[in-house]
C-alpha cells in the first residue's frame, strides 16, 4: 500500500509537469495563448524544458528531493506570476500544496527538518 501511495504521489506531480510542458510545446491554439504571457515562443519552449528536467529528476528517487526543491522553486514563481499579472492563483496554489504533500510523503526527512526544533 505504501508503494502504491509513493508511486501515485510521484506520478500526480511529474503528470503535472510533463503534461504542461507538452501543452506548451505542442503549438496548438492553447499554447499560443499562453506564448503571449510567457514572453514569446523562446520562453515557452525553455520553461517546457525546465518543466520536463523538474519531472525526470522528481521521478527518479536518488534526484528526487532535488526534483522536489525545483518544482516547489517552480510554483513559486508561478504563484508570484499569477499575482503580477491579476490572473486566478488557485490552481497553481493547489499543485503546489500537492507537490509539498507528496514532497513530505516520498521524503520524510524533508518534514522532520522543517518541524524540528
Amino acid at each position: 500500500m505504501n508503494n502504491i501511495l509513493y508511486w501515485t504521489a510521484t506520478g500526480l506531480v511529474a503528470l503535472v509537469f510533463i503534461g504542461s510542458a507538452l501543452v506548451n510545446l505542442s503549438g496548438n491554439a492553447r499554447a499560443k495563448e499562453l506564448e503571449a504571457g510567457l514572453g514569446g515562443r523562446t520562453n515557452q519552449v525553455i520553461l517546457s524544458i525546465l518543466k520536463l528536467l523538474i519531472a525526470v529528476l522528481w521521478i527518479i528517487p536518488q534526484t528526487g528531493v532535488l526534483g522536489a526543491l525545483l518544482a516547489i522553486a517552480y510554483m513559486g514563481g508561478a504563484i508570484a506570476h499569477h499575482f503580477t499579472t491579476k490572473t486566478p492563483i488557485i490552481g497553481v496554489v493547489l499543485i503546489q500544496i500537492v507537490i509539498w504533500a507528496a514532497s513530505a510523503y516520498r521524503f520524510p526527512e524533508l518534514w522532520q527538518r522543517l518541524v524540528e526544533n
